[in-house]
């Protein structure tokens, strides 16, 4: 059964035995966001065809905000696109984005554990998040390190909504940024990443 399949956050939570609640979770990262990524944006949602397919979300709002966090740290991480996540029949496909720990032997090497799932989605944050979540649970799994916090980020390039794994708890961001504020979602995005980092460096640690 492919993340796909998935239709309703409820369908997973009772599939995989997994509690919901929500809470004001997220903190913010300042985030410096360079000029020309603000006037290549401005450009791109005035005169670009921006919101046609969850494909076009992707590739003119969801990865280039993404890309402009990942390159702080691209020593620790890679960002992946569209790269298959297989744990089982029931936990199996291609989220649209996936940050993984950077492999030792190199760049080209889709390594775990995995740390934050990206999906787009045309307004059915409900689908949406059902497809997210069963990624983030294939991605705790295959990590076979249930004490990583998994995040999620669903978002149909207007709106982004946040969640995180903990165990078996899903925890839904109550508070959801708009692209209307670029400065909210950056800091965001960037508390994300950083704590991904402090995670990764304590496994490293341990």
């Amino acid at each position: 059964m492919s993340f796909s399949s998935y239709k309703t956050i409820s369908e997973v939570l009772k599939t995989f035995q997994i509690t919901y609640t929500e809470a004001n979770f997220m903190g913010e990262a300042e985030f410096n966001i360079p000029d020309y990524f603000r006037e290549d944006l401005e450009t791109v949602m005035r005169e670009g065809v921006v919101y046609s397919s969850e494909f076009a979300i992707c590739e003119n709002i969801i990865y280039p905000v993404l890309k402009e966090v990942w390159k702080l740290y691209n020593s620790k991480f890679t960002l992946w696109s569209h790269h298959s996540l297989n744990y089982n029949d029931n936990l199996s496909g291609f989220p649209e984005y996936i940050l993984a720990k950077r492999s030792s032997l190199g760049k080209v090497v889709f390594d775990k554990p995995y740390f934050i799932l990206v999906e787009a989605k045309q307004d059915d944050f409900e689908g949406g998040w059902a497809q997210c979540l069963a990624e983030m649970i294939a991605a705790q799994r295959l990590n076979e390190k249930v004490e990583i916090t998994i995040f999620g980020i669903v978002s149909n390039g207007k709106i982004w909504q946040f969640g995180k794994l903990e165990k078996n708890n899903f925890i839904s961001n109550i508070d959801i940024y708009t692209i209307q504020d670029l400065d909210k979602i950056f800091a965001a995005v960037n508390y994300i990443f950083q704590h991904c980092e402090s995670q990764l460096d304590n496994l490293i640690a341990a």
